[in-house]
């Protein structure tokens, strides 16, 4: 196959509708790429720069010049090598066991913030991720570089978190509820088994998700910012989790 006719396919899994129909997303950069070439993840093809084939040993790449990987990946510049991966089978739900956590998304929109909260979730030993079915695509391309390797450990289950959320609380998992007027966090006993819900970037928590079981909580201001970024907050709510689970 020519260097025109890869650039031309792998360009279209840019778009969801053809990351959908065929079952494929894309992996780029050295460290994701290394990562995913770690991971039990199916990787398909690798595309490369003589430079970063030779520098990563990447014996079974196509080696394509760099002005075709340029126009193959997604980053402005710097596209050097692309992998071609299989989206792996849906996880199955399942509420955290004993002294676990999920992390659940409420309507995340980013896809950045979606990896960096996959990274997140991953640094804090999260057992699964959730995410609403209205959330954005987890297997975006900025949202697996986003994770820096994450996606590939942490998985991550769509599904209707309303009912989700009834189900976990039905299991005695303890449901908590990021909210600006929550309880203090810092004041908040935390028990674990749990799942820890994180709202939009615009608009916080879905009507159904705040008329939900589950415990409001909150990180108190101490000076005078209007919010906090939903990852920014993520990780400070997860690292309370952490600190009272020790």
């Amino acid at each position: 196959m020519s260097g025109a006719a890869h650039v031309k396919r792998v360009r279209a899994l840019h778009q969801r509708k053809v990351r959908e129909a065929e079952g494929l997303f894309l992996v780029q950069g050295r460290k994701v790429v290394a990562e995913v070439l770690a991971s039990p993840f199916d990787v398909v093809e690798v595309f490369a720069t003589e430079e970063a084939a030779r520098d990563m040993a990447l014996e079974q790449a196509h080696v394509l010049p760099a002005h075709d990987l340029e126009r193959m990946g997604t980053f402005e510049h710097g596209n050097e090598v692309v992998a071609v991966v299989r989206k792996p089978a849906p996880p199955v739900l399942q509420s955290p066991g004993p002294g676990r956590f999920v992390l659940a998304l409420d309507h995340v929109a980013d896809p950045g913030n979606l990896g960096t909260l996959l990274r997140i979730a991953d640094w804090f030993g999260a057992a699964q991720v959730w995410c609403t079915r209205e959330s954005v695509e987890v297997w975006n391309p900025k949202c697996v570089q986003a994770s820096m390797g994450s996606i590939f450990r942490i998985p991550v289950a769509c599904t209707d978190l309303p009912t989700a959320l009834a189900q976990a609380q039905a299991d005695a998992v303890s449901v908590y509820k990021a909210e600006a007027g929550g309880a203090d966090v810092f004041t908040t006993t935390l028990s674990r088994p749990c799942v820890l819900v994180m709202g939009s970037e615009s608009h916080g928590l879905s009507k159904a998700v705040i008329e939900g079981p589950g415990t409001s909580i909150a990180i108190p201001a101490f000076g005078g910012a209007e919010s906090l970024n939903v990852a920014a907050a993520a990780a400070a709510l997860c690292m309370e989790l952490a600190r009272q689970g020790r």
